[in-house]
C-alpha cells in the first residue's frame, strides 16, 4: 500500500472551516437558489452589481477560524452557478475581478498565510453557466482544467483542491486522470478530494483522490484491506440547512452536537469540515460566529487531544460513546455524556455509571483531565483499567471531557 506524508499531515489537521462564499450570499436564500427558486440569468447574475464583500471579510473569516482552532479553510472559488471569486485570466468575465475589481482568492489566500492557516481551493466540477457543460462536454472539460490551473500556479502552495459535482453526470468520462495530472504537475503535494456527495459515503474512487468525504454524514473506520493506497477522510457538516447565506434559515443544530461531531470524527481518524455562508459583505451571521467561538473554547481546552492523536484500537467496554486515542505513549480517553452535581431544587439528577473500564498492558502512571489538570482516580490490574470518571461540578459542562493518560 502507498502511503503518502502529505495524506498523513493532513489528518493530523483535524479541524477545518468550509466557506461557501459568492453571489448567492447576496441573495441570502442559499447556494442553489438560483436551480431550485429557477431564478433567470439575467435576474441572478446582476447580483454582481451588490457583491462588494468588505475589505477586511478574509482576515475576520481567517481569524474566526484560527480562534476555533481550525487548521485550514476550503474555500468555494467557483460554485454551481459559475461565478468565480479568483482572475480567470480571460477564460470568461464571470469573475470577482470584472464585477467587483477584486480577487477574492488572493484576498483569502492571503489572509491565510499571515494567520497560519493552510488554504484549501472548493471548485466546482458541473455548472450551471458555462454553455458548453450542456452543449460540447469535452469543449467544457479542457475549459475545467484550465480553471483548475489557474488556482494551481497563480496563489502559491495550497493545502489541496475540493471537487463536487461529478455525481451530475455520472455516466460520462470527466477525464479525471488529466484533471488530477494536472494538479500533481504543479502542486504534487496537495490534497485531491472529489465529494461523492450524498448517495456514496466514505466511498473510494480514482487512485489520484487522497480523501473520501462524508457530507452531512458520520464517519466510519475505512476498510483498507487491498486499497492500493492509504487515504483519509473527511466529514462536511453544516449549522442548519444550507450551505450559503439563507437568512431565513433558523434550523441551527446546538453547539453540544458541533462539539460531538467534531469528537466522533477524530473517534476514527477523520477531519471535520464545519461550514459557514458568509453574508454577501463577507461578515458571519451572529449566531455561525458564536457557535465557533464556543468550539473554539473546547478545543482550547483539549487540543492536544485533538489533532496528532489516532486510533488505537482499544475500545472502552462499558460505554460505546467513550473512546480512546494514541499518540506515541500517551492516551486519551474520551468521555460523554457526564452528568453535572445538581441540587435537585435546581435541576434533574441524572443516573450514570462514573467508570470507563478498558484494557491497557502499559503500566499507567498518572490520569489527568486536560480541561482542569486535576488527578483522576484509576485502578489497574492485569491490563484491564477501570477509570473513574466522575461528574462535572456545579459551574461547569463541556460536552465531551478528556483524560489524559500517560504511561511509563
Amino acid at each position: 500500500m502507498i502511503i503518502r506524508q502529505y495524506i498523513k499531515d493532513f489528518e493530523n489537521l483535524g479541524f477545518g472551516m468550509f466557506v461557501h462564499f459568492g453571489l448567492y450570499s447576496v441573495l441570502g436564500k442559499g447556494e442553489w437558489a438560483k436551480k431550485l427558486l429557477a431564478i433567470s440569468d439575467e435576474e441572478y447574475y446582476k447580483l454582481a452589481e451588490d457583491f462588494h464583500p468588505e475589505p477586511d471579510w478574509a482576515d475576520r473569516l481567517v481569524t474566526t477560524a484560527k480562534r476555533a482552532g481550525c487548521k485550514y479553510i476550503t474555500l468555494t472559488t467557483r460554485h454551481h452557478d459559475g461565478y468565480s471569486l479568483y482572475d480567470t485570466c480571460g477564460l470568461n468575465e464571470l469573475d470577482a475581478p470584472h464585477t467587483c475589481g477584486r480577487d477574492l482568492v488572493r484576498e483569502f489566500v492571503d489572509a491565510c498565510r499571515r494567520q497560519d492557516i493552510i488554504p484549501f481551493f472548493y471548485h466546482t466540477l458541473l455548472d450551471w453557466h458555462e454553455e458548453s457543460y450542456r452543449t460540447d462536454f469535452r469543449e467544457y472539460l479542457k475549459y475545467l482544467r484550465k480553471s483548475v490551473e489557474l488556482l494551481c500556479t497563480n496563489y502559491g502552495k495550497i493545502g489541496g483542491l475540493w471537487f463536487d459535482g461529478m455525481w451530475d453526470r455520472l455516466g460520462d468520462d470527466w477525464e479525471e486522470d488529466a484533471l488530477y495530472g494536472c494538479i500533481r504537475k504543479h502542486q504534487p503535494d496537495a490534497m485531491i478530494i472529489n465529494n461523492t456527495g450524498l448517495s456514496a459515503l466514505g466511498a473510494l474512487g480514482h487512485i489520484e483522490l487522497d480523501s473520501v468525504t462524508f457530507e452531512r454524514g458520520k464517519p466510519q473506520p475505512l476498510n483498507m484491506d487491498g486499497a492500493p493506497k492509504y487515504v483519509a477522510s473527511e466529514m462536511c457538516q453544516v449549522f442548519a440547512d444550507h450551505w450559503g447565506y439563507a437568512k431565513e434559515d433558523l434550523n441551527y443544530k446546538s453547539p453540544a452536537d458541533m462539539i460531538r461531531d467534531l469528537v466522533l470524527c477524530r473517534r476514527y481518524g477523520s477531519n471535520l469540515l464545519m461550514n459557514v455562508g458568509p453574508k454577501g459583505d463577507g461578515t458571519l451571521r451572529e449566531m455561525d460566529a458564536a457557535v465557533y467561538h464556543l468550539m473554539g473554547e473546547w478545543v482550547s481546552l483539549n487540543g492536544e487531544a485533538v489533532y496528532e492523536p489516532h486510533p488505537c484500537g482499544i475500545e472502552v467496554e462499558n460505554k460505546k460513546e467513550d473512546f480512546v486515542l494514541k499518540k506515541d505513549g500517551t492516551y486519551y480517553l474520551f468521555c460523554d455524556h457526564l452528568p453535572m452535581e445538581i441540587d435537585p431544587n435546581v435541576g434533574r439528577e441524572e443516573e450514570a455509571d462514573y467508570r470507563d473500564v478498558f484494557r491497557l498492558d502499559q503500566k499507567i502512571r498518572k490520569i489527568t483531565w486536560l480541561d482542569n489538570g486535576e488527578n483522576v482516580e484509576f485502578e489497574q490490574k492485569n491490563g484491564r483499567v477501570t477509570v473513574k470518571t466522575v461528574p462535572y461540578t456545579y459551574g461547569r459542562q463541556l460536552v465531551v471531557r478528556v483524560a489524559k493518560i500517560e504511561t511509563e
